[in-house]
């Protein structure tokens, strides 16, 4: 290979595809995969904690092939188990999950296009089946499925409110992100990567 060969190969252009998607909107779309898998792995955890000494010998449902069979135990060995506020709150987080359950697969598994006589509405096409899949979203959609899917992750995880809070306090508390790295002289940095403070 001659040096003008390599130089050539090194400056050759990588083709991407762009999915068109603004800042914005694939923001909210990361942060909704960010909060739905935290959101699974909860009620997976909540089920599980239900059978005790009898982990050693789950159903089939708990292999967590599939999220729909694990709801629906979730339901029935904790949500049903509960009484009062505390079950009514569970019972309305369950109504939200199968809510936006749809919407969540179409976000997941669906490509992504937008509307040409309408450029600020995008949609997820999918199969299922024989049947074609189309779930439009506004970039105020896709805040409001954000916001909504984080309100869901924090009732089941307190689903007695401040009653909650207040008992995790008195256990000793959360320490975050955020704190953890100020306390081990890290920062967060906007990309996402923690870096050591200089201290030259």
């Amino acid at each position: 290979m001659t040096d003008n060969a390599k130089k050539s190969e090194d400056s050759r252009l990588d083709h991407a595809h762009d999915i068109e998607l603004s800042e914005l909107e694939l923001s909210c779309i990361g942060h909704i995969v960010a909060q739905w898998g935290a959101l699974e792995c909860e009620i997976f955890l909540q089920t599980l904690q239900t059978f005790g000494e009898q982990a050693q010998v789950l159903p089939k449902v708990m292999n967590n092939m599939q999220f729909s069979g694990v709801l629906e135990l979730w339901k029935e060995r904790v949500v049903d188990q509960r009484n009062g506020e505390e079950k009514k709150n569970l019972e309305e987080q369950y109504s939200l999950i199968h809510h936006y359950h749809d919407y969540r697969n179409a976000l997941v598994h669906g490509m992504w296009d937008w509307d040409r006589s309408s450029p600020a509405k995008i949609r997820t096409t999918r199969i299922r089946k024989t049947e074609v899949i189309s779930t439009h979203f506004t970039a105020s959609d896709l805040q409001d499925f954000s916001f909504a899917v984080a309100k869901i992750n924090f009732n089941i995880r307190y689903p007695r409110g401040d009653e909650d809070l207040e008992e995790m306090i008195n256990k000793g508390g959360y320490i975050g992100r955020l704190t953890t790295s100020i306390l081990l002289g890290q920062t967060v940095e906007a990309g996402g990567e923690i870096e050591p403070d200089s201290h030259d």
